[in-house]
């Protein structure tokens, strides 16, 4: 008896090793907790920067209650957006970093994108077939390139400096893709300088999509860099119709070069938190404006 009951236990022992084994192999669990703390950590830093886009600063202490975590978690993840230029780190908390600072063009998908994707449907719904259009660098004129890839269309000439833009353009088999040469720079991940100017200066528009880091109804559209807002310039003298596609966040904000006036200008399209009186003045001085 003391014999069978050996074996039975070792058989027994056996079974749950294997199965342990087999659970150890087959079981996803390990993966996807760790995939569901990556995409968290992505949305909470996402979160915070819209906070501090509302607000203009924040505490550690107020983010960690906020967002129910530990304050080494919150200045883990202030670290990791100060170093893309996303904000600026103070003693005990962060600011929105300051107007006029260039931000990675990586880093700018990641603001605003609800109303980025609005305002590109409100502007690819002005395109009419065999068009030539100019699509400026930037977020939101990207989000309009995605949604050229949606509408069908015979022939439609696109022209960019930007390579993101590019990339989606290309894909599209009933568009043109119209490229100027130029210098790389790699904060907007566009084309600029002499060569492009050049090309640009060359060439004819029925609408240009102009993309802005700051439009103040006094001072006008303004970018961070001038030999980018010496290109926007060539690209407004070149087309018929020049609509400027920013969110609200944008509007009231200045910039260190300016593109153009905002008379210059014939139709903003912008989001529906504008703000009133800044969306008022600007339609005094005779530019339209689309809420998205």
């Amino acid at each position: 008896m003391s014999t069978k009951r050996n074996i039975r236990a070792r058989d027994s022992a056996k079974s749950q090793n294997a199965g342990a084994s087999v659970s150890a192999r087959q079981s996803p669990v390990a993966p996807d907790e760790n995939d569901r703390a990556e995409l968290l950590v992505g949305e909470r830093r996402h979160l915070i920067l819209d906070l501090l886009a509302k607000n203009g600063r924040a505490t550690v202490p107020e983010l960690a209650m906020n967002f129910a975590v530990s304050t080494a978690t919150i200045r883990s993840d202030l670290a990791a957006l100060a170093a893309t230029g996303a904000l600026e780190r103070t003693h005990g908390g962060a600011l929105l970093s300051r107007d006029g600072q260039d931000r990675p063009v990586t880093l700018k998908r990641t603001l605003h994108h609800a109303e980025k994707v609005r305002i590109a449907k409100e502007a690819v719904a002005l395109i009419r077939n065999g068009e030539t259009i100019i699509l400026d660098s930037g977020t939101t004129t990207a989000e309009i390139a995605k949604q050229l890839g949606l509408m069908k269309f015979r022939t439609l000439n696109v022209i960019t400096i930007a390579l993101d833009i590019a990339t989606v353009i290309a894909e599209i088999p009933w568009a043109r893709l119209i490229m100027p040469g130029g210098v790389f720079r790699a904060e907007s991940n566009a084309l600029s300088g002499y060569m492009a100017e050049t090309a640009i200066a060359g060439l004819q528009a029925d609408r240009l999509f102009l993309g802005a880091d700051g439009l103040d109804p006094e001072s006008g559209i303004m970018t961070p860099h001038l030999l980018e807002a010496q290109l926007n310039a060539k690209m407004i003298a070149i087309s018929k119709q020049v609509v400027a596609v920013a969110d609200s966040s944008k509007l009231k904000r200045r910039n260190v070069s300016l593109i153009a006036r905002v008379e210059q200008l014939h139709l903003l399209i912008t989001d529906k938190a504008a703000d009133p009186a800044v969306v008022a003045e600007i339609r005094r001085r005779g530019v339209e404006v689309r809420l998205a």
